[in-house]
C-alpha cells in the first residue's frame, strides 16, 4: 500500500497548498450563485411546496462544487502530469491499475466533499436547511464525487492538451450540471424538457441530494441511487481499462 498511499498523499497536498484556487475560489462562486439567483427569483420560481427558493438553492449549489471540483481535480492532475512530462514518475513504480484508480478518485472525492462542506457552511446562513434522511446526503454526495472524479480521469488520460480537458469541461460537464436541477425542480418544465432532463444522469445526483435534506424529490431515491450507482460502474470499467492499458500513458 506504500505506493498507492504516497500517491494518495501527492495528489492531496497538491490541491491543499493552492487552497485559495481550489477551495476559496469555488465557495466564492457558489455564495454569488446563492445570493443572485435567490434575490432575482426568490418570489419568482415555486419548488416543493412550502420550502423557500433559497433554501431550495443550497443542496443544489453544494452538489454543483463536490461535481464539478471533483472532475477538476484529477483531470488537471493528468493533464498537467502529462504535458510537463513527470507522469513517468508516476508510471514507472510497480503500481497497479487499481492502486492509479484509487488514489486519483479518492483525492478528487476529498477536494469535492472539502469545497462541498465550505459552500454549505457559507450558505446555510442564508436559508435554513433541515436534513430529513441525512444517510441519502452522504450515498449521493461520495457516489457524485466518485463519479466526477472517475470522469476527471478519464478526461485526464485522454486529453492530450489543456485545450482538450477544457473542452470536456465546457462542453460536457458544465452543461450537464447546469441542467441537473440545480436552480429548479423539472417539474416545472414542459413535457418535453422534463424528458430530456431524465435522460441527465446528473439531474439523479442532485435530485437525490436534495432528497436528503427535504424528504421530498422529482424521482424516488431509491431509483435516483440505482441509476448514479450504474453510471458509477460504466465510467469506473472505462476508467480502470484505460490505465491498464496505458492508453496514451504508454507509449
Amino acid at each position: 500500500m506504500t505506493g498507492f498511499l504516497t500517491l494518495l498523499r501527492k495528489e492531496l497536498l497538491r490541491f491543499v497548498k493552492v487552497s485559495v484556487q481550489t477551495i476559496a475560489a469555488p465557495i466564492l462562486t457558489a455564495l454569488l450563485y446563492l445570493l443572485i439567483f435567490s434575490q432575482a427569483l426568490g418570489d419568482r420560481v415555486q419548488v416543493f411546496g412550502q420550502i423557500g427558493y433559497t433554501s431550495f438553492l443550497v443542496p443544489g449549489l453544494v452538489m454543483m462544487s463536490v461535481l464539478q471540483n471533483s472532475f477538476a481535480n484529477a483531470s488537471s492532475s493528468l493533464i498537467q502530469s502529462k504535458v510537463t512530462g513527470n507522469i513517468v514518475f508516476v508510471l514507472l513504480p510497480p503500481l497497479s491499475h487499481w492502486e492509479l484508480y484509487g488514489a486519483y478518485v479518492l483525492a478528487s472525492m476529498v477536494r469535492g466533499m472539502t469545497v462541498g462542506f465550505g459552500v454549505f457552511v457559507f450558505t446555510v446562513w442564508f436559508a435554513q436547511v433541515p436534513f430529513a434522511q441525512p444517510l441519502w446526503i452522504v450515498a449521493f454526495a461520495l457516489l457524485g464525487s466518485a463519479i466526477l472524479g472517475t470522469m476527471g480521469l478519464i478526461a485526464g488520460v485522454w486529453a492530450e492538451k489543456f485545450d482538450q480537458i477544457a473542452a470536456f469541461q465546457n462542453f460536457i460537464i458544465m452543461p450537464l450540471t447546469f441542467l441537473a436541477g440545480v436552480f429548479y425542480s423539472v417539474k416545472s418544465l414542459p413535457g418535453f424538457w422534463q424528458v430530456l432532463s431524465h435522460l441527465n444522469p446528473f439531474f439523479y445526483m442532485v435530485d437525490g441530494f436534495r432528497h436528503g435534506f427535504f424528504g421530498v424529490s422529482d424521482v424516488a431515491p431509491e431509483t435516483s441511487f440505482l441509476i448514479v450507482l450504474s453510471s458509477l460502474l460504466v465510467v469506473a470499467a472505462i476508467a480502470l481499462r484505460q490505465l491498464a492499458t496505458g492508453y496514451k500513458l504508454r507509449l
